[in-house]
């Protein structure tokens, strides 16, 4: 027997990372092409593709690399990064996530590769849990509606800001915010505060808000409690006084803090905003966090973002779903109550089984440790003769040396811990879960002062206000109770997860949503200490492998886009949108074109987009879309006629948002361009041009990309997202900045969009992976599959439901629209319908109704195989052909398969009433019995659910009735 030789250099290059990543190997890509009529994939989308976007040169990326390669560099990324004791405080704390969390949600791909629970029948599992982090919340906070998460603390303020102004007695004044709040809130609420007309005020309210100011109007106030200094004020006399001036009153409330001290609701506050990361999340150089909001219950139908709230079955089962969604952006577009569409589940996940496992007297134990460790440093220091500026505080302690400040904070780095230089005289120091008695020694040390733990323990007094401390119950449920081995633990998340469907399952083929392989090369490094335990605001020599990553995924991802400068900031794709649009509006008023507000919108894009152009001070104007799925140009030239003088900015998806490539978009830019507007190419479908067409190079001045789409972030049931902003040169010196990290933006941008510099730093080395483990080929294969694969399944569903759209050639791009509208016309059946029997083939239904009313959107993405698309394919023609057993009346047209589906499995036990079998039911065409996907719960009553608001984990009496 003899074998070809091969090379040592062809076998140590391994298999390639992009077979790993996509599904369709080269016989399936060749059978897919047959199908579509066409020889290769240069072919398909040479055809596909317009010629006058089509990139002229390959991506000037680096090679592919191999997966060990990969991880062989970012642990040596790793390695420069220096990992000190963080004493930092302002918002970010050490934190130990408990290893079956970590492992079981966090490193969990059944959490983290599922998608926002728009079809709560099959987000049961996550839904609960998110219930359990609104309960924690509202329990914590003393208010009795708190939502699913947002993006981190700074923006959860800055929404409570454009809240108080929308729900308040006064609709003119200030927003007046007290100086002890963090410095990045303050930021972020100025940022956001200016294109909308609000002027913040920012004092201090530590004797009450000063008459001068009063004078002036008030709708809203912000306090934060603890103070950034520590300090623990009561503030109860200020919230009486603002509420005496009309004002709605938001406190910035530290959840550890919390269980010790009187909550928000209490002390009168009616809205609470913060992060949950102490609560088991890393730090991870800024984020992801869950950021949290509650209000009171008048407020409840104004809450940004999405709220989970309990509603039954069809047999009168409680269920979750997602509550009141007619307030959201993608209903309400210009008119709803924020932009955002990307919360933070994974985390808030995270954070609710953190007290879940810990539980009410845990988490106590954790804020009297902590508590304990600042007031016996404090009682150190001052000992030593160091006065310490407050005498009452939590965990965070303010420490006056005058001319010494910057030399403490030397020592304590000579020691491994970072303190916060205040200013020349003052040093902030803040205690957390994490911290020892050795680092209690080391401060001490750093100060000058030496200290006996034992001695100080037995000499120091209680410095929490008598009159602040909580004697109420919180967390009384017995899902903060039942949960404390690993084993239950264990056993509870299982039970969970089981009840979902994610990536981890079987195909989520969403169109707009891009949900693919989340390699778990890409994922490994997220939880490593050196990326995990870095502070946000530690010194930048300490973050040298970060900031070396940071940096070569933005000039990559200009490299990918064609643009020439990226800001990672972002955390969201709608906050990325705000971004871009700022950045438009400050290139615009330093031209003096102050009057440029118009932005231009086709009315099939998303939701986000003109929610964010209100947010940046723009007046929408909507284009219409053509019968074709394109901007109707005759519209948009009267448009742009019409606002010539006005017109700021044109707002496009490319390829359009009906799943085409539009062959007029170099036209219609250029048409923009000549009235003196900008062009903002959304890059939610950018997963079919990467490699193929440059936005920054066919026209588009600005764009978002969505990480957590086509550059393998997972959605993670919801977020975490990021979604940075790429500009051209002339916009560049807009872009998001920060006040505590100077290399985060230029020094003449806009503010910060986002609480940390770098936004989501902590999931950025997964985008990094993937770049690099597929390297420019790669990533054009990876694009041109992903057009193959929506084409094939439009060719095969063709002969069965109309595809809607088509672009040249008669194809569509990475996605296609079916069209079930007149099905439900002539049978009844109606695209929930169809959905909801999806779930019984063991499949997430596609995007429905968007951006067509009765539609389904289907985006397979390059990562599942052709058994997979076969598979849903084979579904899709057997769910028609039962939709037509309902139109000849062979099924009764309210009681057939799908008007019933999703059928459970305790659906099958006792009588049987209907028309067709249990076996048509739940094993219809396809479906394997040994691997079948059991729903929890039957299809969910939403109106139902939005009568009767309830948002927090029910009372057991409530199920058993």
């Amino acid at each position: 027997m003899t074998t070809n030789r091969i090379s040592l250099t062809e076998l140590e290059s391994g298999i390639p990372f992009e077979q790993r990543h996509i599904g369709p190997d080269d016989a399936a890509q060749a059978k897919m092409l047959a199908h579509v009529g066409f020889g290769s994939l240069d072919e398909l989308t040479a055809t596909a593709v317009p010629d006058v976007i089509k990139s002229a040169e390959a991506l000037g990326l680096p090679g592919a690399r191999t997966e060990a390669e990969v991880l062989q560099e970012l642990h040596g990324l790793a390695e420069r990064n220096q990992v000190l004791a963080s004493m930092i405080g302002l918002g970010y704390y050490g934190t130990f996530t408990p290893p079956v969390i970590l492992r079981n949600v966090m490193e969990n791909p059944a959490w983290y590769t599922a998608y926002t629970p728009y079809q709560p029948e099959i987000s049961q599992g996550r839904l609960e849990a998110l219930l359990n982090f609104q309960t924690v919340v509202a329990e914590l906070t003393g208010l009795p509606t708190s939502g699913a998460s947002l993006l981190d603390e700074g923006t959860a303020a800055a929404e409570a800001m454009a809240l108080s102004r929308r729900v308040g007695k006064v609709k003119q004044g200030v927003f007046l915010v007290d100086a002890d709040c963090l410095p990045q809130t303050i930021a972020v609420i100025e940022t956001r505060a200016e294109p909308t007309g609000v002027e913040v005020v920012v004092a201090d309210l530590s004797d009450g808000i000063p008459a001068e100011i009063a004078e002036r109007g008030v709708f809203g106030v912000l306090l934060q409690y603890p103070g950034a200094s520590g300090a623990v004020r009561d503030p109860r006399a200020v919230i009486e006084q603002a509420h005496e001036l009309g004002a709605v009153v938001t406190v910035a409330a530290d959840l550890l803090a919390l269980t010790l001290l009187t909550s928000p609701g209490e002390l009168g506050a009616d809205i609470a905003v913060g992060t949950t990361q102490r609560f088991g999340v890393p730090m991870g150089f800024g984020g992801p966090h869950a950021g949290f909001m509650a209000v009171r219950e008048q407020f409840a139908r104004s809450l940004p973002g999405r709220l989970v709230g309990v509603s039954v079955d069809a047999d009168g089962n409680k269920a979750y779903r997602l509550a009141l969604q007619t307030r959201e952006q993608h209903i309400r577009r210009e008119k709803a109550t924020s932009n955002i569409c990307t919360a933070q589940v994974l985390l808030a996940v995270m954070a609710g089984m953190y007290a879940v496992y810990h539980g009410p007297e845990g988490l106590r134990t954790i804020a009297r440790r902590t508590h304990r460790y600042a007031a016996i440093l404090a009682e150190g220091l001052r000992a030593g003769g160091v006065e310490i500026v407050h005498g009452a505080y939590f965990d965070t302690l303010t420490a006056r040396v005058p001319g010494r400040a910057g030399e403490v904070v030397a020592g304590a780095h000579a020691a491994g811990i970072n303190l916060r230089q205040v200013d020349e005289d003052l040093v902030g120091i803040a205690c957390d879960e994490t911290t020892g008695r050795a680092q209690l020694a080391g401060v001490w040390s750093a100060f000058g002062v030496q200290g006996d733990i034992e001695a100080l323990d037995a000499a120091t007094a209680e410095t929490l206000p008598g009159t602040l401390l909580r004697d109420d119950e919180y967390l009384s449920h017995p899902v903060f109770h039942q949960y404390r081995s690993e084993t239950a633990m264990l056993r509870y998340l299982r039970t969970l997860a089981d009840k979902d469907y994610a990536l981890d399952r079987g195909m989520i083929p969403l169109g707009s949503c891009t949900m693919k392989l989340n390699a778990t090369t890409e994922m490994e490094p997220v939880t490593w200490p050196a990326f995990g335990q870095l502070h946000p605001f530690a010194p930048a020599d300490q973050a040298e492998g970060y900031l070396t990553l940071i940096r070569e995924l933005e000039e990559r991802l200009a490299t990918v886009t064609g643009y020439d400068k990226v800001s990672l900031q972002p955390n969201a794709g709608s906050q990325g949108e705000l971004a871009g649009l700022l950045a438009v509006r400050a290139y615009h008023r330093a031209n003096g074109d102050e009057q440029r507000t118009v932005c231009l919108i086709p009315s099939s894009a998303h939701g986000t987009n003109a929610a964010s152009a209100v947010m940046a001070g723009m007046k929408v104007v909507v284009v219409k879309t053509g019968e074709d799925g394109e901007v109707d140009t005759d519209d948009l030239h009267a448009k742009i006629e019409k606002h010539r003088d006005e017109l700021a900015v044109l707002m496009v998806t490319y390829p359009s948002t009906h799943g085409v490539f539009e062959e007029h978009i170099t036209q219609i830019c250029a048409a923009v361009h000549e009235a003196g507007g900008q062009v903002y190419v959304d890059g939610a479908n950018l997963n079919a041009l990467v490699g193929l067409a440059e936005p920054g190079k066919f026209g588009g001045d600005v764009s978002h990309l969505n990480l957590h789409k086509t550059f393998c972030i997972p959605h993670g049931g919801g977020g975490p997202g990021v979604g940075p902003v790429a500009v051209r040169a002339h916009l560049a010196p807009y872009l998001p900045n920060h006040p505590l990290q100077p290399a985060a933006g230029p020094e003449t941008g806009v503010g910060p969009i986002s609480a940390a510099p770098w936004g989501s730093a902590g999931i950025l080395p997964i985008s990094w992976a993937y770049v690099r483990l597929m390297g420019g080929e790669g990533l054009k294969r990876a694009t041109q599959v992903a057009v193959l694969s929506a084409n094939y399944i439009a060719k095969r569903l063709e002969p069965h439901y109309p595809v809607l759209y088509n672009g040249p050639g008669g194809l569509v791009a990475h996605e296609c629209i079916i069209d079930v509208r007149p099905l439900t016309k002539a049978t009844g059946v109606s695209i929930d319908d169809v959905a909801k029997r999806l779930i019984d083939y063991g499949f997430h239904a596609p995007t429905m109704s968007f951006p067509v009313a009765g539609t389904l959107m289907i985006e397979p993405t390059e990562s599942e195989d052709l058994g997979e698309l076969d598979r849903f394919c084979d579904a899709m023609i057997a769910i028609r052909a039962e939709i037509e057993k309902v139109g000849t009346g062979e099924w009764d047209k309210d009681d057939n398969p799908l008007r019933n589906a999703p059928h459970t499995a305790a659906a099958l036990g006792g009588d049987w009433a209907h028309p067709y079998s249990r076996e048509e039911a739940v094993f219809p065409a396809g479906v394997n019995a040994a691997e079948k996907y059991w729903p929890p719960v039957r299809r969910i009553d939403g109106a139902f659910g939005d009568r009767n608001l309830v948002c927090s984990c029910p009372p057991l009496d409530a199920y058993d009735s």
